[in-house]
């Protein structure tokens, strides 16, 4: 493992990107956050309450003062190869980040997920400092086919009915011949784009199939970051809907031990595979109903609840197979459900 000295962080003010700059900083690195602060543009849903962007801005600003802000765009690519240029490691997290989004405004998230990925590559690419990168993809990059996978129905939950997926799903699952969103095609792009990158060694990258990512400094909203939107909801008593029954399953990971995954590739990338389904894993899994009993024994409140349809794209059980990142980057999770989501609870009770 090698230390890092010059790390660029895109969406650098996003949740998973300010604790990235966070674990940087904090070991001694010189960190430069990009971003361009549009998140509450750009999610109907989410208002200033919710402002996660300016929220980060501020913290990392206040507690991190060495570290260099820069508001930027990924879609300027000549200015975005000025500021690569020297660093040693890209944690690429700038991105649209919804489902719905996407099908409202396909051609942003387009431009932003697949063309805006591919500058921060050849950026890279191109760089006399030659920086390893990691990007955030996501599970939605296998589209519908998640759905092929027989699931039964228990009281609280769905869950994964062929003995193939009892650790989860593999990176080996197929993306094709099925239905996607605008959302997961824009990421695929981007992952694909990576994959090539680093199978040709122009760059050293991986792609991280991100499953649910939660924790401190997370403000979710009915597009996006659903467990912080639970937990805000349930402690602002403001109603929540839930689409579909309540009982699909996603296997859920603390921010702080997704970065470590990140820093375990950035760190030693050389013969490490390009592709990694990251989450919980089998051992850190919830339905949106148990977690909804997780939040009442813990703040002893339960907010209004309405069910409506499936949304586009839903899957009823996610689970992520982590046994590649295990392997590979000797990385396990290291903070459970119930300790994070006490951790997210006292963030939000002090902050």
């Amino acid at each position: 493992m090698t230390s890092l000295d010059r790390v660029l962080v895109t969406g650098g003010a996003g949740f998973v990107g300010s604790h990235a700059v966070e674990y940087y900083a904090e070991r001694g690195a010189d960190v430069t956050a990009l971003d361009n602060l549009s998140r509450v543009e750009t999610l109907e849903t989410a208002d200033e309450s919710r402002n996660t962007a300016a929220y980060n801005w501020e913290h990392i600003s206040e507690n991190y003062p060495e570290v260099t802000l820069v508001e930027a765009d990924i879609r300027d690519e000549n200015r975005l190869e000025d500021i690569v240029e020297g660093h040693d490691a890209i944690v690429h997290t700038a991105g649209q980040v919804a489902v719905t989004a996407s099908i409202q405004d396909p051609r942003t998230d387009f431009e932003v997920n697949a063309e805006g990925t591919f500058n921060v590559l050849e950026a890279a690419r191109t760089a006399e400092s030659d920086p390893a990168i990691v990007i955030a993809s996501t599970n939605k990059v296998y589209g519908d086919n998640v759905n092929e996978i027989p699931v039964r129905e228990e009281e609280t939950r769905y869950w994964y009915d062929d003995p193939e997926y009892v650790e989860g799903v593999p990176e080996s699952l197929s993306i094709d011949d099925c239905e996607h969103t605008p959302y997961g095609v824009s990421k695929l792009a981007a992952d694909l784009y990576v994959q090539d990158y680093a199978e040709r060694n122009e760059v050293d990258a991986a792609a991280f199939r991100m499953s649910c990512i939660y924790g401190t400094r997370q403000f979710g909203n009915e597009d996006q970051g659903w467990v912080a939107h639970f937990a805000l909801s349930t402690l602002r008593d403001e109603p929540l809907t839930i689409f579909g029954d309540g009982k699909q399953v996603r296997d859920v990971l603390y921010v702080k031990d997704l970065i470590r995954a990140y820093d375990a590739f950035l760190s030693n990338p050389s013969g490490k595979p390009a592709v990694y389904n990251i989450g919980g894993g089998k051992n850190n899994t919830t339905s949106l109903l148990e977690f909804l009993d997780l939040l009442e024994e813990k703040t002893g409140k339960r907010t209004d609840i309405s069910f409506d349809e499936w949304r586009e794209g839903d899957q009823k059980v996610y689970v992520s197979d982590i046994s590649r990142a295990r392997n590979k980057l000797d990385w396990e999770p290291e903070v459970d459900f119930e300790e994070g989501i006490e951790r997210f609870l006292n963030w939000y009770e002090t902050k």
